[in-house]
């Protein structure tokens, strides 16, 4: 691991959250440098894979130094494998663009709609199934939300809203107070869940301001944290999700099952029992999405079973994620 010295160098404490998001590591030959590991600079493809790399500075300070199969940096490097066109994977793994249904609005399921509430993020994961969304064009916090709310607004049967990205906590919290007042006319909808990384990766955003918006939301909370590694949490994002829990949100984790960083069982198990010490429910081990230029991530589904089946006969069954995969146009995750 990075030492105290480099960490507080890399992410001052008490920075403020927006002023960490513009000093992220976005070269990738700057991230190997401050992971020790400078030697492996000309294994990187060129222009990042077609993906830009970013990475807060406290995330980085939770990898190892000089470990090339550290299990963080794995997830942010940007690998030659990217650039293989593999059978079977596309740029759009999940079949996102057939469920879109208002600006910003994707409807897949029964009582819920998604909203893309936008298209940044803290961290570019390498697997990220939305690698090659069009952002640009699917917004739902554009004009104060108002295509999105309409949708909503229309469709008594939507109980739920999630928003998505991207990762929605990149809005400035004055942005999701917007939503906030575009929902206070909409009774159907009785519950909020927020798929978000920044808790983990960015610990930092989850300030008083965020708090306080989200502890006087009139609407049941869910906040689905990702991670995918107990090396993800120290002692900022323990306190991040003690605030959330405050706010009165659900903490629920879910993970992506990826080859040489979490597919053995006692990395699943530490996993879950980190979870839970953070105060956070596993809830999903996703199989990988096929999304162009992640195949070197997959794990087969014999192995991923096998190893659920493992950590199941370690674990209490509250502490078990539940193995799926999501399959375009199908009305749940598929339970593998």
């Amino acid at each position: 691991m990075i030492t105290a010295s480099q960490a507080a160098r890399l992410s001052p404490p008490g920075s403020d959250w927006r002023t960490l998001w513009r000093e992220a590591v976005t070269d990738p030959r700057e991230l190997l440098e401050a992971a020790g590991l400078a030697h492996l600079a000309d294994q990187l493809p060129a222009d990042d894979a077609g993906f830009a790399l970013r990475v807060p500075r406290g995330f980085l300070a939770r990898m190892r130094q000089g470990d090339p199969n550290d299990p963080l940096l794995l997830q942010v490097l940007p690998q030659l494998a990217e650039l293989d066109q593999v059978e079977g994977f596309s740029t759009d793994a999940v079949g996102d663009m057939a469920a879109r249904s208002a600006q910003g609005v994707l409807h897949k399921y029964q009582g819920r709609a998604l909203l893309i509430a936008s298209g940044s993020c803290a961290i570019n994961c390498r697997y990220c199934f939305r690698r090659h969304f069009p952002y640009g064009d699917e917004m739902a916090a554009a004009g104060q939300w108002r295509k999105a709310l309409e949708h909503v607004r229309a469709d008594a049967s939507i109980s739920e809203l999630i928003l998505s990205g991207g990762d929605p906590l990149s809005l400035a919290t004055p942005k999701l107070e917007e939503l906030s007042r575009g929902l206070a006319d909409i009774p159907h909808v009785t519950r909020l869940r927020i798929h978000t990384r920044l808790p983990v990766v960015l610990p930092e955003r989850v300030d008083d301001a965020l708090v306080d918006w989200l502890a006087a939301l009139p609407l049941q909370k869910v906040v689905v944290l990702h991670a995918n590694h107990a090396n993800e949490f120290d002692a900022n994002v323990d306190e991040a999700c003690r605030r959330l829990r405050g706010a009165g949100a659900t903490l629920l984790n879910q993970s992506v099952l990826l080859r040489g960083i979490n597919d053995d069982a006692d990395t699943l198990a530490a996993l879950s029992e980190r979870l839970f010490a953070a105060g956070v429910l596993p809830y999903y081990l996703h199989q990988l999405d096929r999304v162009q230029g992640a195949a070197h991530f997959e794990v087969d589904d014999a192995c991923a079973l096998a190893l659920v089946e493992d950590v199941r006969h370690r674990l209490p069954g509250y502490l078990v994620p539940r193995l799926v995969r999501e399959v375009g146009g199908e009305a749940s995750k598929r339970p593998l």
